[in-house]
């Protein structure tokens, strides 16, 4: 099976500008994701699609792969379509977002662990545990609630379920991090924007508005995105565990 890893990383960020640039601790953020990304041995090729001169520079210089993208691009998915667009000897393409400086090698295997199980999901996604005593009402953490398949039910930025009684039920954390098969992404990068989409802002709301499955794989392991100042100021003090 070939996969190829795609790292969309625009310059314009409205919260944090030029993020991938950033300095954490001694090196730029997007540096950060591409070498942990680089040390995943199951990837057969991995490229950083962006529309900024100096982001491309960065990842040039430590022998790394660029594409330039249209900056017009809408959302990150079609900035990685427009890669794997270029690349038809793929079967399985990751979009794996700039800001997940601390992503772990073991975290990419789950992600496309059903693909390499034989299985072939239109698209995958990572999430872990949620936190609900801190990130439950944050709109910032993205919950998601899935079928008994572990297939998606519905990802939003407002505290769901709603626990109207003491019974249990699973929501998880979801990570910004998915796999595609490829023809599914080529599918997908022409499917029109969708009014939830629209609403709560999260592009994988697409796929399900339009019928399509996502496939929810479960890890154990965190990490730290950067999308707030708060965050990019942790992440000058996290400890990064292989």
């Amino acid at each position: 099976m070939r996969i190829l890893c795609v790292i969309p990383s625009r310059i314009n960020s409205t919260r944090l500008p030029r993020k991938p640039l950033l300095p954490i601790q001694g090196k730029p953020m997007i540096q950060w994701t591409y070498e942990n990304a680089s040390r995943c041995k199951v990837l057969t090729d991995l490229i950083v699609a962006t529309d900024s001169h100096e982001i491309a520079d960065v990842i040039t210089r430590i022998g790394g792969k660029t594409m330039m993208t249209d900056p017009d691009l809408p959302t990150g998915s079609e900035r990685v379509a427009a890669v794997a667009e270029q690349h038809p000897d793929m079967d399985v393409i990751i979009n794996l977002q700039g800001d997940e400086p601390f992503i772990k090698p073991s975290m990419l295997e789950k992600l496309i662990s059903p693909y390499l199980a034989g299985e072939t999901p239109e698209m995958t996604t990572l999430a872990f545990q949620l936190d609900r005593k801190v990130k439950y009402h944050e709109p910032g953490a993205v919950k998601v609630i899935t079928d008994l398949q572990q297939n998606a039910i519905y990802f939003s930025r407002s505290p769901i379920p709603y626990y109207r009684t003491q019974e249990q039920a699973p929501v998880y954390h979801h990570m910004g991090l998915y796999a595609f098969r490829r023809d599914f992404l080529m599918l997908y990068k022409d499917l029109p924007q969708t009014p939830l989409e629209k609403v709560e802002s999260l592009e994988q709301l697409r796929v399900i508005e339009h019928g399509y499955k996502i496939r929810v794989c479960l890890t154990d392991e965190k990490t730290l995105e950067i999308n707030t100042p708060e965050e990019y100021e942790q992440a000058q003090r996290f400890e990064y565990a292989n």
